[in-house]
């Protein structure tokens, strides 16, 4: 990073020396002889640093000092003192300079605190552009998707967002439950905070209690030092237990009072920690039919229940399919430096008549197979997984998403239908919708 420096100082041999040394390093320097001519310069260009000394004529350094912080307050500024003014320098930090450098001073220890500034000036920088990737990925206007049951899911975001309650989500496989979790956590006022995520199903039982609170060094087998659980590193953020339905009873009684509390006990300790956390939970388990067979505290699924988020399968919200192909044909192109245009005719029928059990991550799968395989500019049936190669070819579909998605709707559940004899219970479960969105369909579609 070429870095813009600004050297004021009276002496003249002070201000040359030191554009010499720093201009042979790389950076672009600029000089003034006194802080008036200093502040005519900030105000046209952007400096990182700012050498100043102490001791000026007509403007000393901390005048000029309090003026730039004004001015363009995200300009480092070191000041130069002789020893005898020590006690100057010392206020110059407390009213904000970066640094000071005593008279005589070496130049390798002037290029050692500018390249830190340089360094922490990119770091802030990295940071920031980071933070507004995730605030751009996370943000639920984002989230793909047009249909009304997918509208009600954004409204619950918005809603939830602004709030503290803890949060579950429920939903199939598959659904996008964890990029939920982040937009509510990114559009929150925890959003600079950290957002934790543990896959509850993932850990071992017998340290799944050292996963979520901590340990003492020493309090185990294999505990060979003190480590912080996953509740303490999302301190004052969130923290997202994704398939919470398979934590053990014995574990759900130690959550909920963390979560009751406010406060967890690492294993091994004595002295309870205090902590602030928002719960997002998610599962693809029905918790009230596990609450029936014993498998899961009522208490605790009422404390996680606050505002419940039920994400709709893929089969039941098809007409989001083709902005979702749209959506990964667009990743995928910068991912693997291709450049192609969309699906061809057929093969958007093919997709939007494919039952899709995997849900989003299926069709995702899917459309970066295609993109490796296509040789064309547009993705054909040839570049589809042999098993959706049962589909007949041949059929156009209107130009209209609303009409294409009609007609893929009513052909699919008329197919169905006859499959299970009309047998409407069995037909629900396998177009994976619920027995009431099918009637709702069957009268709209006007499906005989």
């Amino acid at each position: 990073m070429k870095a813009n420096i600004l050297i004021v100082d009276d002496e003249r041999t002070i201000r040359e020396s030191l554009e010499t040394v720093l201009t042979d390093e790389g950076y672009s320097v600029q000089t003034a002889s006194n802080g008036n001519e200093a502040l005519a310069l900030v105000r046209e260009i952007d400096f990182d640093v700012l050498i100043s000394d102490l001791k000026m004529p007509e403007m000393g350094g901390l005048e000029l000092l309090q003026q730039c912080q004004k001015i363009c307050p995200q300009t480092a500024m070191i000041i130069i003192t002789a020893y005898g003014s020590l006690e100057s320098a010392i206020e110059a930090l407390r009213l904000g300079a970066y640094d000071y450098v005593l008279k005589p001073f070496d130049f390798e220890h002037i290029l050692l605190k500018i390249n830190r500034i340089i360094k922490h000036h990119e770091l802030v920088l990295e940071n920031q552009l980071l933070r507004n990737q995730l605030n751009e990925t996370y943000d639920f206007d984002n989230i793909i998707g047009q249909s009304e049951e997918m509208k009600q899911v954004f409204n619950l975001i918005e809603k939830v967002a602004r709030t503290r309650g803890n949060v579950l989500i429920t939903g199939k496989s598959g659904t996008g439950k964890e990029l939920v979790a982040r937009a509510i956590h990114h559009n929150s006022d925890r959003k600079d905070k950290p957002f934790v995520p543990i896959n509850c199903g993932a850990i071992v039982d017998t340290l799944m209690e050292s996963e979520f609170f901590g340990h003492k060094k020493g309090s185990f087998t294999g505990a060979v030092r003190d480590k912080d659980g996953h509740f303490k590193m999302a301190n004052g953020g969130t923290l997202f237990l994704d398939e919470v339905g398979d934590i053990p009873l014995h574990l759900q009684v130690k959550l909920l009072r963390a979560i009751e509390e406010s406060e967890i006990l690492p294993v091994g300790g004595t002295t309870p920690i205090q902590i602030d956390v928002r719960i997002i939970a998610a599962t693809n388990k029905n918790l009230l039919e596990e609450m029936e067979k014993g498998n899961f505290r009522d208490d605790l699924y009422y404390r996680l229940n606050v505002v419940e988020i039920k994400l709709p399968s893929l089969n039941e919200r098809r007409e989001d399919i083709p902005l979702l192909v749209r959506h990964f044909i667009d990743k995928y192109n910068r991912a693997l430096n291709r450049k192609i245009i969309s699906t061809d005719n057929e093969t958007m029928r093919i997709l939007m008549n494919y039952s899709w059990k995997g849900g989003i991550r299926e069709l995702e799968n899917v459309i970066e197979r295609a993109l490796i395989l296509c040789e064309d500019d547009y993705i054909t049936r040839r570049d589809l997984p042999p098993n959706m190669m049962d589909l007949e070819p041949g059929e156009e579909i209107p130009d209209r998403l609303k009409d294409a998605t009609a007609v893929f709707e009513k052909k699919h559940i008329s197919k169905i239908l006859k499959m299970t004899a009309n047998n409407k219970e069995e037909a629900a479960e396998i177009l994976d919708i619920s027995l009431s969105s099918l009637y709702r369909k069957i009268d709209e579609l006007k499906i005989k």
